[in-house]
């Protein structure tokens, strides 16, 4: 009994167990297996090429991802002309914005459009954020105090002053954009009836993106630029990119189907030369005003963009050095093994 406990023992000892093996010492002893064990070969490159596909195809996706912009001229309105070539410098896995863009863009937006438009998902101190247009605390702070934002219950629980009024007070960095309307009703009583929506997503949230905003915004058409079927359209203005609105029938074939490009839309062409005054000099051309505020509105968009492009382009790089480790590790635990 005692030679059988001494051969179990020794067989033990001899035959570890298959757990504190680690990769290196089973590769080794595959070197004294029969038959030899093999990597599967497979067409294209072997494993080894499977894997660079896999890493090229994984760049490619991450590159489109980084640049949705890339794609968005693609994906203009249907049945609506083509829209306004324009280039960005924030296009491009590796694009920034032009700061003194954006702040041109603002100063459009604030003197232009704010009065119907808000920006309920960005903050005034996003404005001296990195990445936005770098405007100094300083700065900051007095563009957030030319807003008037509710001042919430004073001491007594009352959110209205003595004359009934909603008790207000001037912004802080902190705060949201304040809005140019109390409620919907108010925005809709100012406006005809209509509805300006929110610019925060604008961008993002229209097939086109970026292009399609810009050419909406210096693509109004007045006077003999005007298809003559329209004829009088007391508070609508005709617009060949907007593709949402109304058609009168005059502009409609026997099948109701709309001759012309474009609807009418109840917002009046905002911009036109000399509106807005830059202080860097820029000369302020319809065309001009229309690409910087539509760069700020990309901004509003992602305010984090050049951070979310800096940590993608980390994650790169990580993974290509990671990538390199393995093939190194593939070669050295597969060196004496043909494959």
């Amino acid at each position: 009994m005692g030679a059988g406990m001494n051969s179990s023992v020794n067989q033990q000892i001899q035959s570890p167990s298959p757990r504190r093996r680690g990769p290196i010492a089973i590769a080794a002893s595959a070197q004294s297996l029969t038959p030899v064990v093999r990597a599967p070969r497979l067409r294209g490159g072997g494993t080894l090429g499977v894997v660079l596909k896999s890493a090229v195809t994984l760049a490619f996706v991450a590159g489109l991802l980084l640049s949705p912009g890339a794609i968005a001229p693609a994906l203009a309105q249907e049945g609506g002309p083509k829209l306004k070539a324009v280039s960005w410098p924030h296009e491009g896995p590796f694009g920034l914005f032009d700061q003194a863009s954006l702040q041109r863009g603002f100063q459009v937006y604030k003197e232009v459009c704010a009065s119907c438009h808000s920006l309920i998902y960005l903050s005034y101190r996003d404005l001296g954020g990195k990445g936005g247009p770098g405007f100094k605390p300083a700065e900051v702070e007095a563009i957030a105090a030319t807003a008037q934002v509710p001042a919430g219950p004073d001491d007594k629980g009352e959110i209205t002053d003595e004359n009934g009024s909603l008790r207000m007070r001037p912004a802080l960095p902190s705060d949201h954009f304040a809005k140019p309307f109390p409620n919907e009703a108010a925005a809709r009583a100012g406006n005809g009836g209509a509805l300006p929506p929110d610019l925060s997503v604008i961008v993002n949230a229209r097939h086109g993106g970026p292009a399609y905003i810009y050419s909406l915004i210096a693509g109004f058409e007045e006077g003999d630029k005007r298809p003559k079927c329209l004829g009088e359209t007391p508070g609508k203005f005709y617009n060949p990119y907007f593709a949402n609105g109304e058609v009168p029938d005059a502009c409609k074939d026997k099948n109701g189907k709309s001759t012309i490009e474009g609807t009418l839309i109840a917002m009046p062409p905002p911009l036109d030369p000399g509106r807005v005054d830059f202080a860097d000099g820029t000369p302020n051309t319809t065309e001009q005003m229309a690409k910087d505020v539509t760069a700020f509105l990309d901004w509003a968009a992602e305010p984090h963009m050049e951070a979310r492009k800096m940590i993608g382009f980390q994650v790169m790089v990580y993974l290509l050095v990671l990538a390199g480790f393995f093939y190194v590790s593939y070669r050295h635990i597969w060196k004496d093994v043909d494959h």
